[in-house]
């Protein structure tokens, strides 16, 4: 039987650990990621130093962007169950992506917004459908699909760790228009890799119209792609005013609630029902945990831009290099380690379950914090603090963004019926698009209003915040383990 006809039972009865499918999936998400790490990673640097904003309207921006490139996963993910498919949601994704990211690297202070605004439509359709296309390759309650999309996170932090690195460095120390069109060819490499393995995903992400008249199917499609290409003045607009942003959040939020229970109601059997509010609740929680850990690419690039020495251990180091790089560094290293001490806590029989790992995940997120506001003590006369510091903070950071967010990828696939994956995936990511948000008017309040402020202003009002976000981070993580039994109960059979 030739690859293209391979059918969903072929690859889901796979031997080993791992099924092929997912090394594919592994190096396009990997490319993806290091466009879009590498994108993140200069962002506010940018505004800053080249669009001259300051560092208050830099991390509102900052938030507002990250805020649609998530929210457009939700949009992403519904057009993707209902019309497109996963492989061509994709693939348009993708197009988007490229586009943006070469528009703004043939002028960057004039394009910045309109590239950006291709590539935030772009990446909506691409990021919740990889995603969901990795839960496919599992059959439901294989216990090989944690480890599954453990490699594919560290796939994901492969691409963050060289992107996050090479753009910054590429940005500050060489040319702008290096720096994007960086992430605009390796979105390339990941397209081109995509459609040439493709074939070996069978049925997996085709369109769910198949069995419709090709011209029906066709004028669905050409739909959907006017109807996000016509999003992109929107977007512009709200980019560039984020009152605009502030409006499309209160309103996104409660529709993507209703359509939630909409369908969850339509629900015939309890159990499914039950699941899917299991799933919410970790969604909620998670909205809280972005808004705090996606500091890294607001504040924590701010921070690290003015108030960080260079010198890192016996290295002389970017500090923004050290921020964008170090998460993702420390995921690589430390994901097959936790994942060995979960096996063997589970061998003792003492491994805990997905609950109490999100409310760890926030337990580690608040003494990371803890350890950000430490820095005002390490600090010179001058405002500048120890980089030292600053990356052990990064190491409690990992810690418990790799007890929860791998996790819960994994979760939300476990938990969701095959018919409604793309929209639960995507209300996962849309609770990412408010965590940005939220760290975005966060980092805000944490940024002096004084644009003249000396470092040691900076630092104190920064860390000040870092301190407030390491108590709000401890009360979750108490709550959210105090609850766990009943969360445990809606979950039913799944583990």
């Amino acid at each position: 039987m030739s690859q293209s006809n391979i059918t969903l039972e072929e690859i889901q009865n796979f031997e080993g650990k791992y099924p092929k499918q997912l090394w594919y999936l592994f190096l396009v998400e990997m490319w993806e990621r290091f466009c879009f790490y590498g994108m993140r990673g200069v962002l506010a640097i940018f505004m800053v130093d080249q669009l001259l904003l300051s560092d208050k309207e830099a991390n509102l921006k900052y938030g507002a962007i990250q805020a649609f490139v998530y929210a457009f996963t939700f949009v992403g993910g519904i057009f993707a169950d209902k019309v497109l498919g996963f492989k061509r949601s994709l693939t348009f994704g993708a197009f988007l992506m490229i586009a943006g990211n070469a528009l703004i690297a043939a002028a960057p202070h004039d394009f910045f917004y309109i590239g950006i605004s291709l590539t935030i439509i772009g990446t909506g359709f691409f990021k919740p459908n990889i995603s969901s296309m990795v839960g496919d390759l599992y059959k439901d309650g294989d216990p090989r699909r944690d480890a599954g999309f453990g490699v594919f996170y560290s796939g994901i932090n492969v691409g963050a760790l060289m992107g996050g690195a090479l753009c910054v460095w590429l940005g500050k120390e060489h040319s702008w228009n290096l720096a994007f069109l960086a992430a605009a060819i390796v979105m390339v490499i990941g397209l081109i890799m995509f459609l040439a393995t493709k074939k070996h995903l069978g049925p997996i992400g085709d369109s769910p119209l198949q069995n419709l008249p090709k011209t029906t199917v066709l004028k669905r499609e050409i739909a959907v792609y006017i109807g996000a290409l016509a999003c992109i003045p929107l977007i512009f607009i709200m980019i560039h005013n984020t009152a605009y942003t502030d409006m499309f959040m209160y309103v996104i939020g409660p529709i993507a609630l209703f359509y939630f229970f909409f369908q969850t109601y339509r629900e015939k059997d309890k159990g499914v029902r039950q699941k899917l509010f299991a799933a919410m609740v970790l969604i909620l929680f998670s909205i809280l945990f972005f808004a705090i850990f996606e500091q890294a690419g607001g504040s924590l690039a701010l921070f690290a831009n003015s108030n960080l020495h260079n010198n890192l251990l016996f290295f002389n180091i970017d500090p923004n290099v050290v921020n964008n790089g170090a998460n993702s560094l420390f995921v690589i290293i430390f994901s097959p380690l936790l994942g060995l001490l979960w096996l063997a806590f589970a061998k003792k029989n003492i491994e805990p379950n997905t609950v109490i790992k999100f409310g760890l995940g926030f337990l580690l997120l608040a003494v990371a914090y803890y350890i950000f506001f430490s820095t005002r003590f390490f600090a010179d006369e001058n405002g500048k603090t120890s980089l030292e510091v600053f990356s052990l903070a990064y190491l409690a950071v990992t810690l418990g963004e790799l007890c929860l967010s791998p996790i819960g990828l994994s979760m939300i696939t476990k938990l969701s019926p095959k018919h409604l994956g793309g929209m639960m995936m995507g209300l996962w990511f849309l609770a990412s698009a408010y965590g940005q948000y939220v760290a975005g008017l966060l980092g805000a309040g944490m940024s002096s209003p004084d644009t003249n402020a000396s470092l040691t202003e900076k630092l104190l009002g920064y860390t000040a915040g870092y301190q407030q976000l390491a108590i709000y981070a401890l009360i979750a993580g108490v709550v959210l383990i105090a609850i766990s039994p009943l969360v445990r109960k809606l979950m039913g059979n799944v583990k």
